[in-house]
């Protein structure tokens, strides 16, 4: 990239502010289908010391409820999954303390972990017919984080 913010004959202006237009050219014909994002509960919980993780999720759950709008009329549903601390494996061996359990069973509504599972049985339910009229909406899976 050049001093002036170029490659070539595209600005990084101009690839910054046009972002390409989403589209799903497969599925207008198809009769629906479901699309399930990811967001994340720390868009609500205001938290701190991650603002490039908070703002990316706040705007996951923009793109959700705009594509919603574009692909409705298609009857492709989309939708955003919003996980509170899911303890994976990866969790279990960087962060899960005494501290760490203790805190779920206080904050959580439900003193249980969030394990993968109960994600996937969401994002199953959001993706199949049975949630056919639920779109635009974020769906948040967290055992009643307080």
């Amino acid at each position: 990239m050049s001093p002036t913010g170029t490659t070539g004959s595209t600005s990084t202006f101009a690839r910054i502010s046009s972002p390409p237009r989403p589209s799903a050219p497969a599925w207008p014909g198809a009769g629906g289908g479901s699309i399930v994002n990811f967001g994340s509960v720390v868009v609500q919980m205001a938290a701190g010391n991650m603002v490039g993780y908070v703002t990316a999720k706040a705007g996951v759950q923009g793109l959700t409820r705009a594509l919603a709008r574009d692909f409705g009329k298609d009857r492709i549903r989309v939708n955003c999954l919003v996980p509170g601390w899911v303890i994976t494996e990866r969790q279990k061996a960087l962060y899960w303390t005494e501290n760490s359990e203790r805190a779920i069973a206080e904050k959580q509504c439900i003193p249980d972990p969030l394990e993968p599972a109960d994600l996937a049985r969401m994002a199953l339910f959001l993706a199949a017919d049975d949630s056919r009229h639920c779109t635009a909406q974020s769906f948040i899976v967290d055992g009643g984080w307080e």
